[in-house]
């Protein structure tokens, strides 16, 4: 008998896909380029070590409030099929998250490479310390194996990148 109730339910599910126009697919498609990419890490600022913000001609003194988020490392192909890689820092706010920051990481992007995947140090969702750690695998030569190179930023937002070991 469940089996004779999940299939007219499935069937439903299958046939009331919604479709969306091509302008809508573009709003939230990932450009194609995009070969890579992980979201990790996370940032906040000190509220105290903020400078406050000016208020509005007769509003009261606008309160600090501490930043947050989060990063997101990606690999975008070239037209010559290498990859250019960049850090990005992603605050958290009431309208939804925004990029604060695109950093392009040179010391990748000089080797002429091509990324095959990028991993974030820790899959479970739980960073438990500021900052980002995360592994960028390429290649530059399509015949070798991927070398792993380390992205790195600390809490006072130095970015290392280095060979892994």
């Amino acid at each position: 008998m469940r089996n004779a109730l999940q299939a007219p339910l499935l069937a439903a599910l299958l046939t009331t896909a919604v479709a969306i126009t091509e302008s809508q697919a573009e709003d939230v498609a990932l450009p194609a380029g995009i070969i890579a990419s992980t979201s990790t890490g996370y940032w906040q600022d000190d509220a105290a070590a903020m400078p406050a913000a000016d208020p509005a001609p007769g509003e009261a003194t606008a309160a600090k409030q501490a930043r947050h988020g989060y990063y997101k490392l990606y690999a975008v192909r070239q037209a010559d099929r290498t990859s250019r890689v960049y850090l990005q820092q992603i605050v958290a706010t009431e309208d939804g998250p925004k990029v604060l920051s695109t950093t392009e990481l040179t010391d990748i992007t000089a080797l002429r490479a091509f990324v095959t995947d990028i991993r974030p140090e820790n899959s479970g969702g739980i960073i438990r310390e500021p900052g980002l750690f995360a592994t960028v695998f390429l290649k530059t030569d399509a015949d070798a194996d991927a070398e792993a190179w380390n992205v790195m930023r600390d809490e006072l937002g130095e970015i290392t990148v280095e060979k892994a070991p």
